[in-house]
C-alpha cells in the first residue's frame, strides 16, 4: 500500500525538509502541502489523507487544536520547535512529535512506527539503502537490516559482497547482510574511496593491505578483481 500523506507547516523550509526526506521512501505518497490548518482542512475534504506531518504552533489555528476540530483525524506526526507541546501531542494519540530540526535517524523511528501502524512489510517494500536526501557528505548510509534501518559509517566498511538480491557488508567486527542490489551501493558510496573490482565486489582503497594482478587482500581475505574490470582497477592501485 501507499500511505496518501500531507504535510502542514507556515516555514517552507520545514516543509521543504519533511518531503526531502519522504522521498526516500516510495511507500509514502506525498498528496499535498499546506501552510495553515484551513487549507489542510480543504485538503482533507477533497481527498482520502492518511498521515499528516503537522506543525503546531502555526497562526490562526494550533495544530493541536486542529487535530481535535476533526471527527475523523488521519494519523499524525507533529512537528515544532516548542517541546512543551510534547504532553499534548501525545493525549490526541499521536504516532510521534519531531523537533526541529528533525534529524534523518529521528525521522527514520518515525516512519518505523508508521509502517507498524499501516503494517508495511518493510523487508520487501522500502528502499533499503539510502542516504538522506538533503545529506551534503559522504560519511554515512542506512541499511535496512532485518526490520531496523542501520546507520553504517563509510569509513567502517571493509568490502561489500553481492549475495544476488542481497549485499554482505563487512566491516571490521562484525558482518551485515541486507535486501539491496550492489548496484545501488555503489552509486551511494563516494567513488574515490571505494572501487568495483568483480560485478560481486566493491572494496575500500583505504582499507587495501595488498594485491597483484588478479586479487585485492583485505582483512586476511583474497577477493578476486574481475575481468571486466582488470584494466581500471589496476589504473587506480597504481595512484593508492
Amino acid at each position: 500500500m501507499r500511505i496518501k500523506t500531507l504535510i502542514v507547516d507556515d516555514e517552507p523550509h520545514a516543509i521543504e525538509v519533511i518531503e526531502k526526506y519522504t522521498e526516500n521512501f516510495p511507500e509514502i505518497e506525498l498528496i499535498g502541502k499546506c501552510n495553515n490548518a484551513i487549507q489542510a482542512f480543504q485538503v482533507l475534504q477533497q481527498n482520502k489523507i492518511d498521515l499528516i506531518f503537522l506543525d503546531i504552533k502555526m497562526p490562526g489555528l494550533l495544530g493541536t487544536d486542529f487535530i481535535r476540530s476533526l471527527k475523523h483525524p488521519p494519523k499524525v506526526i507533529f512537528t515544532t520547535a516548542y517541546q512543551d507541546y510534547a504532553l499534548e501531542g501525545f493525549d490526541l494519540s499521536a504516532v510521534d512529535y519531531l523537533l526541529k530540526p528533525i534529524p534523518f535517524d529521528r525521522f527514520l523511528k518515525a516512519i518505523d512506527k508508521v509502517f507498524a501502524l499501516f503494517k508495511v512489510n518493510g523487508s520487501q517494500k522500502i528502499s533499503i539503502a539510502e542516504k538522506p536526501a538533503d545529506q551534503k557528505n559522504d560519511t554515512f548510509l542506512y541499511l535496512r537490516v532485518e526490520r531496523k534501518m542501520v546507520k553504517v559509517n563509510v569509513a567502517d566498511i571493509y568490502w561489500i559482497e553481492s549475495l544476488k538480491d542481497y549485499v554482505k557488508v563487512v566491516l571490521k567486527d562484525k558482518v551485515l547482510i541486507s535486501k539491496q542490489k550492489i548496484s545501488l551501493l555503489e552509486e551511494l558510496l563516494p567513488e574515490e574511496k571505494f572501487m568495483r573490482i568483480h560485478r560481486s565486489f566493491i572494496v575500500s582503497t583505504e582499507k587495501i593491505e595488498s594485491y597483484h594482478a588478479y586479487s585485492i587482500e583485505l582483512l586476511g581475505m583474497e577477493l578476486p578483481i574481475g575481468r571486466n574490470y582488470k584494466t581500471e582497477c589496476h589504473k587506480r592501485l597504481k595512484n593508492i
